[in-house]
């Protein structure tokens, strides 16, 4: 077992590395910014949401990936996209799919550089009851699905190109954020070799006058959503010797790009003491792969889970999780599935002793694979430049910048919360720089 994950029982040795760091914070330097030059304007820019057909509401973690490409974006919590296109490529066609609904196919000529309205329309296929081909054991095919990931997964070493986001707020505003590009060095599924990431590009901002003089920093970076991947890192959840402490049952069907999914939920079993996790597995029922899971960690007693993420606090603060909460999806190539998102969400609940309210943060992270390439050599980064599962983020990255930071790399679109915070701290620059020209002037 990894000396990476944190642990407190050797039964709760699954629990993914996620990390809340608290202290009070002794040096306020609020924003920090730099400036950088697009590199690239080769591009073409595709906005739009996706949305629920019949009820008009949006579909969050919706996927947009151009065929026969490694291209792809998805979704934001509002439903919103963003997609570059580079312009050699004057034709093609985008893939929408969204889980448990009907896949549109859409022709970049019939795209607007704006404003694009896509609407989905839900797709539900009961189990037939006498359809042979269902397992009676859900357990069993769990168990399959597992043992089959060297079969039905990217068996080449692969270059990933990732898009990462990190936010934390109080209630329901924007206190820290923090983005990057990394090179996800991913290895084959089958392989015991552990992916390697590299720090591309980073920004953050953190407004420090809104965290009741305590830092809330989250330990561990992209690979707190890398390790999702639960087909490459099933030790996290579903090791050997833990798979028993389950109970799998079948649910609903389903089908996500016209293939038909079982869904089997499962959790924990009455007499396992310790936290484990609850959710349901949405697998492919012809080559049983595992196409999305989402879960959730039992977090009933509150001073078991708090050992799991409070690394450091001051003696007079108690924290502990109130939801935790993680998402992952895999894309289709050739036959091949690879990881394509995921996301994790925390929550916590901060008590001062001396004061009569609560204080609740979430903490939330979220990656997306938008472009990928075969790494045959095997090369790998240099041990200098890669990153620590340590990190963290908000310490490593340098500052918000132009809306053209990112350049030709594909994003996922921020959120209308996200972007009027960014907006503030542009004008907060903005007068800044005003007052120091206006200070400098004899």
């Amino acid at each position: 077992m990894s000396t990476s994950i944190h642990t407190f029982t050797k039964k709760t040795s699954v629990t993914l590395l996620l990390l809340l760091f608290a202290w009070i914070a002794c040096t306020v330097n609020v924003f920090a910014f730099q400036q950088e030059e697009n590199t690239s304007n080769d591009f073409n820019q595709y906005r739009g949401e996706v949305m629920d057909e019949a009820s008009k509401k949006p579909l969050v973690f919706a996927s947009l990936a151009v065929e026969g490409t490694n291209i792809s974006t998805i979704t934001n919590t509002e439903g919103s996209f963003l997609l570059k296109i580079p312009k050699s490529m004057n034709t093609g066609t985008v893939i929408v799919s969204f889980l448990g609904y009907k896949s549109q196919s859409i022709e970049l000529s019939e795209l607007k550089p704006n404003n694009n309205k896509i609407a989905l329309t839900i797709l539900v296929t009961e189990l037939s009851g006498v359809n042979v081909n269902v397992p009676k054991d859900a357990g069993a095919l769990v168990r399959e699905t597992l043992a089959r990931k060297g079969d039905n997964y990217f068996e080449d070493p692969t270059l990933m190109t990732a898009f990462y986001r990190e936010t934390i707020k109080k209630r329901r505003k924007n206190v820290s954020l923090s983005e990057a590009v990394v090179n996800i060095y991913k290895s084959p599924y089958n392989s015991l070799r552990s992916d390697a990431v590299e720090l591309y590009k980073a920004r953050k901002s953190t407004d420090y006058s809104k965290l009741d003089t305590v830092a809330l920093k989250l330990q561990g970076g992209p690979f707190n959503t890398l390790y999702v991947d639960i087909m490459k890192y099933p030790e996290y959840i579903f090791a050997p010797e833990y798979l028993s402490d389950y109970k799998f049952t079948f649910s609903r069907s389903t089908r996500i790009n016209d293939k038909l999914i079982y869904v089997v939920k499962f959790e924990q079993r009455e007499t396992i003491a310790e936290p484990l996790y609850a959710g349901e597995l949405f697998i492919d029922v012809e080559n049983k792969t595992l196409t999305s899971a989402i879960y959730s960690l039992n977090i009933i007693d509150k001073d078991k889970a708090a050992k799991l993420f409070v690394r450091r606090k001051p003696a007079n603060v108690n924290v502990w999780p109130t939801e935790v909460a993680y998402r992952v999806d895999y894309r289709e190539k050739g036959g091949k599935w690879y990881y394509g998102y995921s996301n994790v969400l925390m929550e916590f609940k901060v008590n001062w002793k001396n004061k009569l309210f609560n204080s609740v943060y979430s903490m939330t992270a979220e990656m997306a694979i938008t472009d990928w390439e075969k790494n045959l050599d095997g090369k790998l980064p240099k041990n200098r430049e890669r990153l620590k599962k340590s990190i963290i983020l908000s310490d490593e990255a340098i500052g918000f910048s132009d809306p053209d930071f990112w350049g030709e790399y594909n994003i996922i679109e921020p959120e209308k919360s996200i972007e009027s915070a960014i907006k503030k701290i542009q004008r907060q620059l903005r007068r800044s720089k005003s007052n120091g020209s206006s200070a400098s002037k004899p």
